[in-house]
């Protein structure tokens, strides 16, 4: 279990160095500005949750993991955790650069209470995972910050962690490394381990996470499913380029689809959005196999220049499956007045595998800013005679031999 009670943390900001000395004197007067990086954060993390922190650059994300691993204390509040803590970071911190990679898992393994002969029989697996062979037994400063990053994962998940906390280093490892990152989380969740982490890559916090936080200018400001809280920064983040592109006028007032989360800055209107068989049937469940035609109507309110419309289809993870829009498919929509409307169909075959999936629809500024996208307007299914595994559907065609008996000479 891990309870973070209205923690909160300040720095003092001062104008120049010099100032800190005369502000020791007597009489000098206060010489700081206060910065809060946190304010009365308050948490519970129950036993064996993953909890994903999301939030842009700047909004106290890794103040409270560096809290929360004891490596700060904060100005107030305080941190309760319940088992051991293993931490990874920013790169760099909790290596010596002068020690070999062998020696620094030794190190750290005698930091955190772990008997020498169970880190020793620990070790293959350790080598093993991080996969930086020879470079074992180099100087972590001869590192590169890929095989840093693969050796610092590797030891903080075999030391039997209770809480395992990670920031974003993952980020600088290859894709390889990082499926193999994603598994071993995937095992971690399994035995039970709770872990705090942050990351940028909404897709990961999604498929990983069972809850997330997202962070706001040192508060929280939601907590929820991952799938609502990333629809909602994803709007925050759509909101904030609108207005960094302002386009001017009143946006009309927008029709009453149903959908999880809705943003844009009011150029265009989605009117209706349709899913439909090959027969021009309207569908909520479709065959594997069969052509899938989605349907997005718009109105305009204001002028627009060669917009685009795109959808995406998510699985019930809500991690992305497949996307597109009019631009990657090399169709120019035009421009367009206040009243014109526009009708654009995307047909495909569906190879998606039988499970669940979400539909968001939007039309977009040449830029990429939004005019109206809507998160989860539809959901639909996809049946399946066949059990395959994975989110595709592919057709296939098998071809088979079979030799009996041995044809082994004698």
């Amino acid at each position: 279990m891990l309870l973070v009670q209205k923690v909160s943390k300040c720095y003092s900001l001062y104008p120049r160095p010099a100032d800190r000395l005369w502000e020791a004197m007597p009489l000098a007067g206060r010489r700081h500005t206060d910065f809060w990086a946190l304010r009365d954060v308050t948490l519970s993390i129950p036993r064996g949750q993953f909890v994903a922190i999301a939030g842009p650059n700047g909004s106290g994300k890794s103040t409270l993991l560096q809290i929360t691993a004891g490596i700060l204390q904060p100005t107030s509040g305080r941190v309760i955790a319940q088992g051991r803590i293993a931490a990874l970071l920013e790169l760099g911190a909790g290596f010596n650069p002068e020690f070999t990679g062998r020696e620094n898992v030794f190190l750290n393994a005698e930091i955190l209470g772990i008997q020498r002969e169970q880190m020793e029989a620990a070790f293959p697996e350790v080598a093993a995972f991080a996969g930086i062979g020879d470079f074992m037994d180099r100087p972590v400063k001869e590192y590169s910050s890929g095989m840093y990053v693969r050796l610092a994962f590797s030891t903080a998940i075999h030391v039997d962690p209770e809480v395992l906390i990670v920031d974003e280093a993952l980020a600088v490892g290859d894709a390889i490394f990082g499926a193999r990152c994603v598994r071993k989380f995937e095992e971690l969740k399994d035995r039970g381990v709770t872990v705090l982490f942050v990351s940028h890559d909404l897709g990961l916090v999604k498929r990983l996470a069972d809850r997330a936080v997202l962070m706001m200018n040192g508060k929280v400001h939601a907590d929820g499913t991952p799938n609502e809280v990333v629809n909602l920064y994803t709007g925050m983040i759509h909101e904030f380029q609108s207005r960094l592109n302002p386009v001017g006028g009143t946006a009309g007032a927008r029709p009453g689809l149903a959908a999880e989360h809705r943003h844009g800055d009011g150029t265009s209107a989605i009117t209706a959005v349709g899913m439909l068989n090959s027969s021009g049937e309207s569908v909520a469940a479709i065959e594997a196999g069969d052509e899938l035609v989605i349907r997005v109507e718009a109105r305009f309110e204001r002028a627009s220049v060669d917009p685009m419309v795109g959808m995406l289809i998510r699985n019930r993870l809500g991690i992305d499956v497949f996307g597109t829009n009019t631009r990657v498919e090399g169709v120019k929509l035009g421009s367009f007045e206040p009243g014109d409307t526009l009708a654009a169909e995307f047909r495909f075959p569906c190879l998606l595998s039988q499970q669940e999936y979400s539909l968001t629809v939007a039309v977009q500024n040449g830029d990429g800013t939004s005019q109206d996208w809507l998160d989860g307007v539809r959901s639909f299914t996809v049946t399946s005679a066949r059990a395959v595994a994975g989110l595709a559907c592919f057709p296939v065609r098998v071809e088979a031999s079979a030799v009996r008996g041995s044809t082994a000479p004698r």
